[in-house]
């Protein structure tokens, strides 16, 4: 039997045996590996020639006294160095990491539907430093501002570096990943998983979704919340639109495809 055929004619690539997909998830995940150790030598090096540092504390610098966040643990400057150039590693191979995860699922769509890889993984790594870019500029500062003038008269605040990083690191990394959501839903209606339909449907429900994972992602007050959850529900309400025009333009392309044979 040969491969499947969708409603324009156009071949969907042959299904591969379960053992041969084994085999093609490890291949992607040791590049994957290998492009997250290059980023990794990368990120270190940025981190040691330029002051990386020096960034990811300019949220919160002014609002401690002093302006240092402190270490009690000698080797926490060396952690820390290890820590950012993995974040520095992670962005800088995460088209590259698209592009495995792209590969990897290829096979389950049609011939003309694998076009949209280039537009798909440019669009992922846009919404992806949109995120961080947002939780960096925006709720990062305005959380700590906000987190920080609890019992401000009676506590004098002693962040620790690892303390402030990995709740740094966590907010950013969530906002980027979060930004991914109309790429994934696009892909997941490609392989016929979601509908517009559906998603319509199902958008209270998504919401609720939306505030749990928000509620988890988040420190938890109202304004971090909501400025994961507002962005959240405005990338679904954009997935909605972007599948139903994806859909019009298969059924428009599958009429033109039966006119074409007919004629």
């Amino acid at each position: 039997m040969g491969p499947r055929r969708q409603e324009d004619g156009s071949p969907r690539q042959a299904e591969m045996p379960f053992l041969d997909h084994l085999d093609e998830l490890r291949s992607r995940l040791i590049r994957a590996l290998l492009a997250l150790l290059v980023g990794m030598v990368v990120g270190l090096v940025a981190v040691t020639q330029w002051n990386v540092l020096g960034v990811v504390e300019r949220p919160i610098a002014e609002l401690l006294p002093g302006g240092n966040l402190n270490f009690s643990n000698v080797t926490t400057p060396f952690v820390i160095t290890l820590k950012l150039g993995f974040i520095v590693g992670l962005i800088a191979a995460f088209p590259y990491l698209a592009l495995q995860a792209w590969r990897f699922l290829a096979p389950a769509l049609y011939e003309n539907e694998r076009k949209f890889a280039i537009p798909a993984i440019a669009a992922g790594t846009l919404l992806f430093l949109a995120g961080i870019a947002m939780a960096y500029f925006l709720v990062l500062p305005l959380g700590l501002r906000i987190l920080l003038t609890f019992y401000a008269e009676d506590l004098t605040p002693l962040i620790m570096i690892n303390e402030y990083l990995t709740f740094a690191i966590r907010l950013l990394l969530a906002f980027g990943f979060i930004f991914q959501l109309p790429v994934v839903l696009v892909f997941l209606s490609l392989l016929g998983i979601v509908t517009p339909e559906g998603l319509a449907k199902f958008r209270r429900h998504a919401i609720v979704v939306m505030a749990v994972v928000s509620a988890f992602l988040t420190p938890a007050d109202p304004y971090t919340m909501l400025a994961m959850m507002v962005p959240m529900i405005l990338l679904y309400e954009i997935s909605v639109v972007a599948t139903r025009v994806l859909r019009r333009r298969r059924r428009e392309a599958a009429r033109a495809a039966e006119e074409g044979s007919s004629a």
